[in-house]
């Protein structure tokens, strides 16, 4: 492990490193992923199962991926990084290999669902929260970046997908993603580890606790959480330092993303799995449709960097929260309009427009979480998001196969996925004017009551508040003025 800096990040050196790794996981696991919606025509076809049946595939890899992405934090936590994206670039390989062996879904459903989804998980959260440790102050352009590997990713492999798919058929096409996968043990070695001063809570913060006996608080006094010497602390210290890692879990803000991230991510899943079998039925050639995926991985690339770099500058770094409002909105606008574009020149604008704004708004996922919970707790708080985008990513795409099965047409499908979007947006905006609407009641009332009694109880002293005051600033407040009144 790094020794802890004295300063905050290094915002570059290795962090460039990093972000280039990271990059690479994100081609790995997302990019992939994604083009699992190629195979959706093949493996219907030679299993001969319905829409819903067969869609069950893509989503246990994303419920799995997103579900284990708390082990993963887990994992690099307490054991390391480097080590978890290795194992996990091996278990993810060894799904897709077996998977190419498949003889029924059920088999694709552990293979190529299970193993394959429990490989990413271990990859892909911990990478991305390395980035948040090496980068501060140009955290979301190191975040496009990295990210932009989904988009790339999915602009090169689409096509190749579907050439390997008509060489080597379905199970060739599989057995060689699976060596390409195993490139995840490479990222994993370039993670090198970094412990900032922050990370290092120091051992007087526990002293008052009553977990700690008086005999040891002389020893710990010159001791931090980040020392090897910790085997020698209570079992309870430990648990209690394993409970302070989520802790956040409890932030109304942290809740009201949560329950937001719930609706987007059974949003924006079941159009990666049906853009294909929609073009398909409209009359979209086989290459023409893997086109319409390619163009938006590598819109998603412009939509990852060039919104990092946007929200980076001055003007716009303090309104990251409502760019992100911005980008999940206009995406559940493009779903709804899907169902009327039944041609390719008018799928390919589709394709643009909702790529851009898909890598605009996962770029700031991970810096809104930061802003919410903190660079020390990134990591663990990231796993929790990803987490949360597990049920709805088991759930929306056989639904929306179900939807298709029950009207004969993907219209239903769309229209409740962009809904769905937009009721994400919405409902973080409500959470933003609520919380607006209360700090200037707040301070209203601090400004008439308590501020006023404070300085006519000690009138020495003349106070200047121009900050808003939330409400520890107003028990501080009155906790002085009662003070002052008792001497």
């Amino acid at each position: 492990m790094a020794p802890a800096r004295r300063g905050g990040p290094p915002d570059g050196g290795w962090g460039w490193m990093i972000v280039a790794g990271c990059f690479l996981v994100t081609i790995c696991t997302r990019a992939v992923t994604r083009c699992i919606s190629i195979f959706f025509v093949e493996f219907q076809a030679y299993f001969g199962q319905d829409y819903a049946r067969t869609a069950w595939i893509h989503s246990i890899v994303d419920c799995a991926t997103m579900l284990c992405a708390p082990l993963g934090s887990l994992i690099s936590n307490h054991v390391s990084c480097q080590v978890g994206i290795m194992l996990g670039g091996l278990l993810a390989s060894t799904g897709l290999i077996l998977s190419s062996f498949a003889t029924s879904l059920e088999h694709l459903y552990l293979s190529l669902g299970v193993l394959t989804g429990l490989g990413f998980a271990l990859c892909y959260s911990p990478a991305i929260a390395m980035v948040g440790k090496y980068f501060n102050k140009r955290k979301a352009l190191a975040y496009g970046i990295a990210m932009s590997g989904s988009g790339i990713g999915t602009f090169i492999l689409a096509p190749v997908v579907q050439l390997l798919i008509e060489q080597f058929s379905w199970r060739g096409a599989l057995l060689i993603l699976g060596g390409f996968v195993l490139n995840l043990c490479v990222c994993g070695a370039l993670m090198r580890p970094i412990s900032l001063k922050e990370d290092c809570k120091t051992a007087p913060e526990f002293l008052e606790q009553n977990y700690v006996p008086e005999t040891e608080k002389q020893d710990l006094k010159q001791m931090s959480l980040c020392s090897p010497w910790i085997k020698l602390w209570p079992h309870e210290c430990l648990c209690y330092c394993s409970w302070k890692e989520y802790d956040f879990l409890l932030m109304p803000s942290f809740m009201v993303l949560a329950v937001s991230i719930l609706f987007m991510a059974y949003g924006c899943s079941p159009l990666f799995v049906y853009l294909v079998p929609y073009a398909l039925s409209v009359g979209v050639s086989h290459h023409q449709a893997a086109f319409l995926m390619s163009i938006l991985g590598v819109i998603d690339i412009i939509g990852n960097v060039t919104f990092g770099w946007l929200t980076d500058r001055r003007c716009l770094k303090k309104h990251r929260y409502f760019c992100y409002l911005f980008a999940v909105g206009m995406d559940g606008l493009c779903c709804l309009f899907l169902p009327v574009l039944q041609s390719f020149p008018l799928l390919v604008p589709f394709s643009f427009t909702f790529g851009y704004f898909d890598g605009a708004y996962v770029t700031l996922i991970p810096v809104m979480t930061a802003d919410v919970v903190g660079t020390s707790l990134l990591s663990s708080a990231l796993g929790v998001v990803y987490f949360l985008h597990a049920i709805p990513y088991l759930v929306s795409p056989p639904v929306a196969g179900w939807l298709v099965d029950t009207t004969g047409s993907y219209t239903a499908s769309f229209l409740l996925c962009g809904f769905s979007m937009i009721f994400s947006s919405a409902l973080l905006w409500f959470a933003r004017l609520a919380k607006k609407i209360k700090r200037t009641h707040l301070r209203s009332l601090t400004g008439n009551t308590a501020l006023k009694q404070h300085i006519w109880t000690n009138g020495a002293i003349a106070y200047s508040v121009t900050a808003e005051l939330d409400q520890r600033d107003v028990e501080v407040l009155a906790v002085d003025t009662n003070s002052y009144s008792n001497r």
